[in-house]
């Protein structure tokens, strides 16, 4: 699509200076003869109508560009006709070879009415200027109407062409002589002829010597400057200051990105306009076929931007010439084709002829990338600005989140948001109805009109058509449709595994890349959204071979990942997004018995788990899959492995959902173990949710259930362990009967560390405990198990902080940081907040805050993404707050501590913060307002099946310090919650 656009600037020399690379380019327009319209059609005819065609194309762009300058309305409607003329000759008549001579007129009138207006104002239309230009325009208007009439008689025919007859051309070329003739005679009377003209004459007679016709010379003058050009300032002020100390500059980057508008600025810029005044020049490429370009083609359009017409052999030299009088800025818009000429023959010459003519040794020249890299701190709010100043819907505040995310969509990329918005624009369209065209239509919605300025089509298949992507064939389609199919990209460490079927795939790449069509990012290369939009709309789905390739080295992949950090689990961590993107597409176009991608979905999600616990897009996917007797148990062990995922990222509540569904379907295809696996599992979620009585009666429930004697001992060992569990919340229990079931099995046998703490939060001696925990840790160390480590330090920490010995607290603390630093983060960031809270109780609070806060800092994705995580964090914020007296602040903090748990459905940490509340009501004497929050707590203890007074029993770090005691007050029903007031 895009062009990567060369500028070159001035030199010492005081030649000009080629500032930008462009496009595409034209057939050969000159030496053409021309046959007859009743002579038979033949290839040489054929050839010297397309060579017409590209003569027309470029005689339309320059009467458009005059009729924007001349400042006569009389001038500009024929100017505007004269171009509708030709458009009808480009597009309609057939004999394109017979229009040479009034091509060449049309081209002569734009010249004459650029000069004879130039300067010119209304007053100047009641002399015999006004009687020439009124002639003239009956003239055209004639011309105009009756090749009209032959456009309608062609598409009567139902034929898309019409013949024009050679004594009409001849008709019309002697009318246009006639009325010329007027205007000749004004030129030589004077009449709108200023010194600067005079000027230019004497300039045309030196360069004449050259070969260069003067009577064809003309000024042309640069595009102003674009109307609408947001937060490129600071890239408008390095590139300017490029130009002016005469540097050769290349803009490179994908179509759409506004570096023609970008280069426009520039030329405009006050610097850039006194030092080169009127020789500013800017050659546009656009609208050339790259497959037909000839050098030929290349130095006529280069001469006719200049504004004049070269003849002989040696174009070089008379374009050199006539640049060579003073310093010269040229602008070559849209040549990306030119990058690529030296694989062409009928190309090659073209850059040795823009560096000789340019003065460019060795092809040097600053290269500046035009991508988002950088850009995106603030390029949405500027990105939205264009949007609706363009938009200017009366009423869009409702929608306007939506048309952002749209925005965001787009990859914020300008040309398609000028597009989207003109097109919203123009059809009245409302935000819902342009969502609604959006998600129907997609990057059709993109084709505005005719041209890279109005149609993404277009500029597409600019790119697409230039010779090196072509030379590509199919196997570059191939490779396209799998960039824009993959959401990250393609990996190109990893090409050649993925598609081995396109040996030359990095060949491939780096041409898609020398034409923007792709970009490289991350070891990535990627699509803008738009061009992703375009290439998925035009080409479909992957080819069938390269999507079988691509799933074959994914799956394959996600098979052999284990827990260990291997290659494997580093392509689960580079390709994630691509691999959950594959599976997601299978499992919606897959047949029911395709059991490779349902083994391949779980598996993926177990590697999640295991190396990148994050949110996952599957779980539609997962849901949508058809149970049947072959897929009841796929879809079970993908709702299992979901699960898992879910209970990593603290998502409890859809966690248990998962599990519970799993369940149904493994009793109905008859697998007891695994059903007891996942119902377990979700027992366990419950509880650390709060739902401790629910959690025990699942359990129980389970023990009592026919399925029971099925489960092997392990899994029973398992449901014993999280049922004492429960039990010791809600104190149903004695500790002397907790965790001892468990601890029968081999696999659960040192769990005797949780017998020892439950003795010690329902009563239990502290000393005796505390023995017992030191000797399990010695055994648990030298076993190098970590999770026992853990469990066992952490009721170390609990004994000491209850008996008031916080070093010690804080000791065990960091001896529990530095065992999982390095490995576990999520662990690390969690008793490092523990650290913050007790040294807060030791009445260091403004270093327990920067303790917290220095924490938190590698861990925001983290944190955002573990509930838990953030809900402990919270909550530790709260009482921090509070131990230092600063209610308003505790109390922001236990407030969001609420409405997370609220959100995340956990009943601990909400009991917890609402008592936390009750007490800053308590402390400001509204005691009425302390009950209120105190009867909600308790509420909530018998919710959980929490007895109120052991409401910190089992996790007594979570304690308010004991200067706060109107929760102990209020469950006494001491004053004043006896009769409490106000």
């Amino acid at each position: 699509m895009s062009s990567n656009k060369t500028k070159a600037g001035p030199e010492k020399s005081k030649k000009s200076k080629v500032k930008r690379h462009v496009s595409r380019c034209h057939h050969p327009i000159s030496d053409l003869s021309w046959k007859g319209s009743n002579q038979p059609v033949t290839e040489t005819e054929e050839s010297q109508d397309d060579g017409m065609s590209q003569l027309l194309g470029v005689t339309i762009s320059a009467v458009n560009a005059t009729k924007d300058l001349v400042p006569i309305d009389l001038a500009k409607g024929i100017l505007g006709t004269i171009a509708n003329i030709l458009t009808l000759a480009q597009s309609v008549i057939k004999n394109k070879s017979d229009f040479q001579a009034i091509v060449k007129k049309c081209e002569t009138i734009r010249r004459v009415l650029e000069r004879a207006t130039k300067d010119a104002t209304e007053d100047d239309l009641r002399g015999s200027l006004g009687d020439a230009l009124a002639e003239l325009r009956i003239s055209v208007n004639r011309m105009n109407r009756e090749a009209t009439s032959k456009k309608r008689q062609g598409f009567l025919h139902r034929l898309f062409s019409a013949t024009l007859d050679s004594d009409q051309i001849t008709t019309w070329n002697n009318d246009i002589d006639r009325v010329l003739a007027l205007f000749n005679l004004e030129v030589t009377a004077g009449i709108a002829i200023d010194v600067k003209i005079m000027k230019k004459l004497v300039l045309e007679h030196n360069v004449n010597a050259a070969g260069i016709h003067t009577s064809k010379n003309y000024q042309i003058k640069p595009p102003s400057r674009p109307d609408m050009l947001y937060g490129r300032d600071d890239l408008v002020a390095e590139l300017t200051n490029y130009v002016v100390n005469d540097e050769h500059l290349a803009l490179i980057g994908p179509g759409g990105m506004g570096k023609s508008s970008l280069v426009k600025a520039i030329i405009n810029e006050p610097l850039v306009k006194d030092k080169f005044a009127d020789r500013r020049f800017f050659v546009p490429y656009e609208g050339l076929d790259p497959s037909t370009i000839t050098f030929e083609t290349f130095m006529t359009a280069f001469a006719r931007a200049l504004g004049i017409e070269i003849a002989g052999s040696d174009p070089v030299r008379q374009i050199s010439t006539f640049l060579d009088s003073t310093n010269t800025l040229i602008v070559l818009d849209n040549a990306e084709t030119f990058e690529e000429a030296s694989a062409s023959s009928t190309l090659r010459d073209i850059p040795p002829a823009i560096a000789e003519i340019a003065s460019i040794p060795g092809k040097e020249c600053t290269k500046r990338a035009m991508d988002y890299q950088g850009y995106s701190t603030t390029r949405f709010e500027l990105c939205s600005k264009m949007f609706f100043e363009i938009y200017q819907y009366t009423s869009c505040s409702e929608a306007e989140e939506d048309i952002k995310g749209l925005l965001k969509e787009l990859d914020f990329h300008p040309l398609s948001i000028n597009i989207l918005a003109n097109a919203a624009r123009q059809n009245s369209w409302s935000p819902t109805m342009l969502l609604k065209r959006w998600n129907d239509r997609h990057s059709k919605v993109l084709d505005g009109g005719k041209g890279k300025l109005q149609s993404l089509s277009d500029t597409m298949q600019l790119s697409l058509s230039s010779p090196s992507v072509q030379n590509l064939g199919e196997d570059g389609l191939r490779a396209l449709a799998v960039i824009a199919f993959l959401p990250q990209g393609l990996n190109e460490s990893l090409a050649s595994d993925l598609l081995p079927s396109l040996p030359q795939v990095d060949t491939i790449c780096d041409v898609l890349c020398m034409q923007s069509l792709v970009y490289r990012q991350d070891n990535f290369l990627k699509m803008l959204a738009p061009i992703r939009h375009y290439v998925r709309d035009s080409l479909q789905v992957p080819h069938s071979t390269c999507l079988q390739e691509i799933c074959a080295f994914y799956y394959d992949t996600v098979t052999s990942c284990s827990e260990e950090h291997d290659q494997y689990a580093d392509i689960i961590i580079s390709d994630h997004l691509n691999i959950e993107h594959v599976v997601a597409f299978n499992l919606a176009c897959i047949p029911d018995d395709a059991e490779e991608t349902y083994i391949a979905c779980w598996q993926f999600l177990l590697c999640l788990v295991r190396h990148l616990p994050r949110p996952t897009t599957l779980t539609p996917a997962i849901s949508n899959i058809v149970e049947t007797s072959s897929t009841c148990m796929l879809k079970a062990s993908c709702l299992s492995a979901l699960a898992q995922l879910y209970g990593t990222l603290s998502q409890l509540v859809e966690e248990s959902k998962a599990f519970q569904a799993a369940e149904a379907l493994y009793l109905t295809a008859g697998d007891p173990e695994s059903m007891g696996g996942c119902l377990i599992s979700r027992a366990d979620s419950l509880r650390a949710q709060g739902r401790f009585i629910q959690s025990q009666n699942l359990l129980e429930d389970l023990q009592d259930s026919d399925s029971w004697e099925s489960l092997s001992e392990t899994t029973k060992a398992r449901a014993w362990f999280f049922l004492d569990m429960a039990r010791m919340y809600t104190f149903t229990a004695s500790a002397e009967k907790l965790f001892v079931k468990s601890a029968e099995d081999l696999v659960w046998g040192l769990n005797k560390i949780w017998h020892c703490r439950a003795k010690f939060y329902h009563g239990g001696d502290a000393v005796q405990v505390h023995t017992h925990l030191e000797d399990l840790f010695l055994q648990s160390t030298r076993a190098g198990n970590l999770v026992r480590c853990r469990d066992v330090l952490e009721g170390l920490a609990q004994i000491a902080f209850c008996e008031g010995r916080l070093s010690d607290t804080m000791d065990n603390l960091q001896t529990l940081v530095g065992i999982f630093e390095g490995q576990h983060s999520d662990d690390v960031l969690w008793y490092t907040v523990r650290k913050a809270v007790v040294m807060s109780k030791q009445g260091n609070c403004d270093l327990a805050r920067e303790l917290i806060h220095k924490v938190s800092e590698p861990f925001q994705f983290f944190a955002l993404r573990n509930a838990r995580v953030f809900l402990h964090q919270s909550y530790a914020w709260a009482c921090i707050e509070l131990t230092a007296d600063e209610c308003d602040r505790a109390e922001t903090y236990f407030t969001t501590t609420i409405e997370s748990s609220d959100m995340q459905s956990n009943l601990t940490f909400k009991a917890f913060s609402i008592r936390g509340l009750g007490e800053i009501a308590f402390v400001c004497r509204n005691f009425a307002l302390a009950t209120q929050r105190f009867e909600e707590t308790r509420s909530l203890c018998a919710e959980m099946g929490v007895p109120p007074q052991h409401l910190y029993s089992c996790l007594p770090l979570d304690t308010l310090p004991d200067k706060f005691r109107g929760w102990t007050l209020f469950l006494e029903g001491m004053s004043p919650f006896v009769n409490d007031t106000t």
